[in-house]
């Protein structure tokens, strides 16, 4: 089995064999822009150049073919927002990152007429420029002509895993663009119960339905690996976002257990089995997972914008580190943190207080 791992720092591809051991790997970390303060972007033809490179990595380094592969799987950065021209396969601006804060003025403007909590109960999630929906808007709103390309119908939206498997699947020769349900409640247009877009809150933000990919469950075939790929003819069968991707992989399958998923940010997902269960504290409630035609399980998550991508703060931008595993040597050189504490909040504070305004702030500093 290979999978695909499209993240938000980097694109891997990881080879299984049938115990689950770890064959080889391929990983390639791509450019994370800036272009200004609370604004997070990706080169969406970057990610997909890495994405073929990483194959071929694997592939190469366990001297295997498309012959050895029984079936691809994608997992990904959730909320990042992808829309691209279905006729030429270009991307109509670079992919906002799930950490991009640019939107808030949308979400205060939708938030207008009923709070952030507006579409909750619909769809498991408060307003907040975590989701992807509100990036849409934005590209269709600040991207010269992308409005009327969309309600002509030529724009296409997706998360990474719909933009990887779109591509994968044949592009504009015949592409898939479909994603799965984990993905599709995180854009805060699906409803939880029906597993199907809402209409009337897509007019509500004036996103077209004809950009929206077709929802599916996490475990099917989508569609074959086109022609001239590396991994021409291996079905692509498996979609699920990151966090959901890890605590499937951790076996969380029943109600009540739980994983926290250490990456760019901490995410703790909470099994309620096939109940949707509306959280008074602050957490999502989001899909698990839905294997084939079998009920959909669904969960709780507390999320945390930045844990891990603090570490590549410290290394990139300041230059404290040249690598991340040196953080570990720093903290076991000294007894205690003297009582200074960063809060990493770059991106706002998200569970569960869902502070927007909230930015980073080094405390407790004596001189």
């Amino acid at each position: 089995m290979l999978a695909i791992d499209q993240g938000t720092t980097s694109s891997r591809a990881i080879i299984f064999d049938k115990k689950g051991s770890i064959v080889s790997t391929g990983q390639l970390e791509h450019e994370q822009i800036f272009p200004k303060a609370g604004w997070v972007e990706h080169d969406p033809m970057e990610i997909w150049r890495n994405t073929r490179e990483v194959i071929g990595q694997a592939l190469g380094k366990a001297d295997l073919t498309r012959h050895d592969i029984a079936a691809v799987g994608i997992t990904n950065q959730r909320e990042t927002a992808v829309v691209w021209d279905r006729n030429t396969g270009e991307p109509v601006y670079n992919a906002i990152v799930w950490q991009d804060t640019r939107t808030q003025p949308i979400v205060d403007r939708l938030a207008a007429d009923g709070g952030v909590e507006r579409f909750k109960q619909d769809v498991g999630l408060p307003l907040a420029t975590y989701f992807s929906g509100t990036k849409i808007v934005w590209i269709l709103e600040n991207v010269d002509g992308a409005r009327e390309r969309a309600e002509a119908g030529d724009l296409l939206f997706g998360t990474t895993d719909c933009w990887v498997l779109w591509n994968l699947t044949g592009g504009t020769d015949g592409g898939v663009h479909a994603t799965d349900v984990t993905n599709a409640s995180r854009t805060l247009f699906m409803d939880l119960e029906t597993l199907s877009w809402r209409d009337d809150i897509l007019e509500t933000f004036g996103v077209p339905r004809s950009m929206m990919p077709e929802i599916r469950s996490s475990s099917e075939v989508y569609g074959n690996v086109e022609s001239s790929s590396l991994l021409r003819e291996v079905p692509v069968a498996g979609i699920l976002g990151d966090q959901q991707a890890a605590t499937f992989g951790q076996a969380a399958f029943d109600k009540g257990e739980s994983k926290n998923t250490y990456g760019t940010g901490n995410f703790l997902i909470f099994n309620t089995d096939t109940e949707i269960v509306h959280s008074k504290n602050g957490l999502l409630t989001t899909l698990g997972y839905k294997l084939g035609d079998q009920p959909a399980h669904y969960a709780l998550e507390g999320a945390i914008a930045v844990t891990g991508s603090l570490v590549q703060w410290l290394r990139d931008n300041l230059g404290i580190i040249s690598s991340a595993a040196e953080v570990e040597e720093l903290a076991t050189s000294v007894e205690d943190n003297g009582g200074a504490y960063f809060v990493p909040a770059f991106s706002g504070l998200f569970a569960p207080y869902w502070r927007p305004d909230a930015r980073g702030a080094l405390v407790g500093l004596t001189r």
